[in-house]
Order: structure tokens, then C-alpha cells, then sequence
């Protein structure tokens, strides 16, 4: 039996658990030794919920991470994102110390990592073997986040430089671009050809969609009660506020332009914000949403009639899967790129959100209403999001993962 250490970016959000457990409590159920790292409270509950065990971070005092918030939402691709966020020097050594920490300390025979810049740093100085599960607008030999845009602007900010330095004194050799450290020893694609495109020669293996839910995890009775005569909107804002101020990445938008729209209607409104408070400041909802921190996904996928939510890739794969269309209002470019792609697949379409004078994203109600009312009545959404879910079928998921990750385990290095 092997010894596998699950990282990622220690961000206060769902996404990416979302995709590592399912593989971590597959392998862990083949009697492998399992330890997953991700201390932030969302991330927490969820790996708790899995049954797996979740490392503790070393404490040491952190500088300032990023240097421009507002340019990584609307990053060109992900060295430029890493640019904005990890622009200081003395965070990416911090940062990389309590990595190689954490790795030195639980002495893994493979790290999987899922966008973890500073692990796959760390295991790159401690020559581990690691395996990279991303979403395709993660690897290196991707177009990028406004993939439909060329060419790429020069001039962009990187943390590479930073980063080189960092690793010269490990003794670690340097990279070209910052976002190579993602590809691991195996790269494993969260998602298919089609929502996830990458060039024939990107050295990756496509697994289809990962979706977490317990087996025997059930929705709350109520959902069960809800009427069957009249549509089931799942709202799906993810984190609504990462700060005490407005800053360009919350999802609150979300929220707010469900009640707009949809408040008081005949629908029925399920609102989910993934184990995030809801903001206090929205007030009472109106007396048809019902709101749960969390409900499993692929139940509540499968109970919908159609999903709105904020572009993350995790629930694009839950709504693709489920074979349920989706109108997404995208909150930073990835996220507006994994929305085109449902768009290009005929299975939803997107609003964007433009920046209001006061910091907070707006959107046209009326747009967002129209939308709405097109996908949910249009059957062709509905036909190209169940032929999406279909052809994700012949890909393995989880289980498919885990028995790439086993075999990669197996060989000699």
C-alpha cells in the first residue's frame, strides 16, 4: 500500500475538494494511506465529511500575498493570475517553507496536487513524485482563460522571477513560466476533449467529471416536498464575500440576481452557498427561495430543472454531468472561460457582471430574466446539456483517477 498526500490551494472554497476527495476517499477505501491538506473552514467540512484526515498547517507569520486582486480576476491565464497574487517575494519563500514542511513531515510516496503552486514547488525541491489533477484552463498547454482572444498580451505580470529565486535556494533548478510547476510527473484533466480542451500534445489524461457526494447521502426532506408541477432552480453562489469589503472576485452577485429575477415568481428557488454564512446583508429571501449552506450535488443536480451559479469549473461538471443546463454569471475570467465552453456546447448561457462605482458586480436583471426564461424553456438546451452528460460517461471519474494514480504509485521512479 502507498502513502498519498492530497493538496491543493488552501482557498476557502469547494471547488477544488471537490475534486481531489472523490479520488482521496477512493484510494483510501483501497487501503492506501491518506492524508488531505487544506485548512480553510469550507474546505474542512467537507474533507470531514469524506472521512479523511486533514493535515494541519505549520504556523508561521505570513506576509501579504497578492499585489493586485482586481487584475487577477481578470487575468489572461494562470501565470498571469499567479502574478497578481503571489507578487511578493517574502510570501512565496513563507509560503514554500511551510510547504516543504508539510511534505517533509508527512513523507508522502506521491502528492497529488490540484493548482497548489507552492506544494508543487515543494515537491519539485524534495523530488517527490506528483500528480496534477486541474481543470483544462489550468495546464500549462492551455490557450488560457480568454482562450477566444489572441494573441496573448506582453508584459504580463509573473511571480516567476520570484519563484526561480525561491527554488535556487533550495537548490531546485528553475522554470520557464511559473504555471510549468503545475503539470506534475502525471497530469490528469478534470472533464473531456470537448469541455476541456487541450492540444494533441499536451502530455495529460482526460478522467471526466469528479463530483463529490457521499453514497448514502441523501437531500433533506423538504427538497422532496417541493412541487413537481413547477420548476426547481438551483442557485449556486459559491463563496458570496471573501472579505469584510466588497473585493472583484465575491460571488454575492449571484445571489442578488436571483432574487431580482426570480423573487416572488411561480419558480422554486434552492439556494446553496457551499458551506459559506449567508451575507446578512441581503436580509429575509423571498418566500420562494429555501436556502441550505450545503446539499449534496449530484442529488440536487438531479432534482433541478436548471442551474444559475458562478462559473466554477466544479459546478459546470456537476450540471454537465447531471446532464442539466445552467446560466452563469462569471465572476473572474476562469470562470468566464469555463461559462464559454458550456455556451459553445449549447447547454446554457452566461451574463456578465460589470463593476459597479461602488465595488460591487452588477448585472442587467432584464438580460439575466430573458436568459432565464430561454434555457429554461428551449428544449435544445436541455438536449445538448443530456448529450454533454452522456458522452462524460465513457470517462471513469473518481474511480478512473484512482487507478491511474495506483498504477503511477506502482512504477519505478
Amino acid at each position: 500500500m502507498a502513502r498519498f498526500l492530497f493538496t491543493m490551494l488552501p482557498a476557502n472554497d469547494l471547488g477544488l475538494p471537490t475534486r481531489l476527495v472523490p479520488i482521496a476517499r477512493a484510494l483510501a477505501d483501497r487501503g492506501h494511506e491518506i492524508a488531505v491538506c487544506n485548512p480553510a473552514p469550507a474546505p474542512s467540512k467537507l474533507i470531514e465529511d469524506a472521512g479523511l484526515k486533514n493535515l494541519p498547517v505549520p504556523s508561521r507569520p505570513m506576509p501579504d500575498s497578492w499585489t493586485d486582486l482586481a487584475q487577477a480576476s481578470t487575468a489572461w491565464d494562470v501565470d498571469e493570475m499567479f502574478g497578481c497574487l503571489f507578487g511578493n517575494e517574502e510570501f512565496i519563500r513563507a509560503a514554500t517553507g511551510v510547504q516543504v514542511d508539510v511534505l517533509r513531515d508527512f513523507a508522502p510516496d506521491v502528492v497529488v496536487d490540484s493548482f497548489g503552486l507552492f506544494t508543487c514547488l515543494a515537491a519539485r525541491i524534495l523530488k517527490l513524485r506528483l500528480v496534477s489533477v486541474l481543470q483544462g484552463n489550468f495546464h500549462p498547454a492551455s490557450d488560457g482563460f480568454l482562450w477566444w482572444k489572441s494573441p496573448r498580451p506582453t508584459g504580463l505580470p509573473s511571480a516567476t522571477p520570484a519563484v526561480n529565486k525561491v527554488a535556487a535556494e533550495y537548490g531546485a533548478p528553475p522554470v520557464a513560466r511559473c504555471v510549468d510547476l503545475l503539470a506534475g510527473d502525471l497530469s490528469l484533466i478534470v472533464g473531456t476533449p470537448e469541455t476541456d480542451p487541450l492540444p494533441a500534445a499536451a502530455n495529460a489524461t482526460y478522467i471526466g467529471p469528479i463530483v463529490w457526494q457521499r453514497g448514502n447521502a441523501t437531500l433533506p426532506d423538504w427538497v422532496a416536498t417541493l412541487d413537481r408541477d413547477k420548476p426547481v432552480i438551483w442557485v449556486y453562489s459559491g463563496n458570496p464575500r471573501y472579505a469584510n469589503a466588497p473585493t472583484p472576485i465575491d460571488s454575492i452577485v449571484v445571489i442578488r440576481a436571483a432574487i431580482a429575477a426570480l423573487g416572488n415568481t411561480p419558480m422554486q428557488v434552492v439556494l446553496t452557498t457551499g458551506h459559506q454564512v449567508f451575507p446578512k446583508e441581503l436580509g429575509a429571501l423571498p418566500s420562494n427561495f429555501h436556502h441550505a449552506a450545503y446539499l449534496p450535488g449530484s442529488a440536487m443536480a438531479e432534482r433541478s430543472d436548471l442551474m444559475v451559479h458562478h462559473g466554477g469549473h466544479s459546478s459546470v461538471m456537476n450540471e454537465l454531468s447531471a446532464g442539466k443546463p445552467a446560466v452563469i454569471i462569471p465572476t473572474i475570467t476562469e470562470r468566464e472561460s469555463n461559462a464559454r465552453r458550456v455556451v459553445a456546447l449549447g447547454a446554457g448561457e452566461i451574463v456578465l457582471p460589470v463593476d459597479g462605482p461602488d465595488g460591487e458586480k452588477q448585472i442587467d436583471v432584464s438580460e439575466f430574466s430573458a436568459k432565464l426564461q430561454r434555457v429554461l424553456h428551449e428544449p435544445s438546451y436541455r438536449q445538448s446539456s443530456r448529450r454533454v452528460a452522456e458522452s462524460m460517461r465513457k470517462f471513469g471519474g473518481a474511480e478512473a483517477a484512482a487507478d491511474r494514480i495506483e498504477q503511477f504509485a506502482s512504477t519505478q521512479t
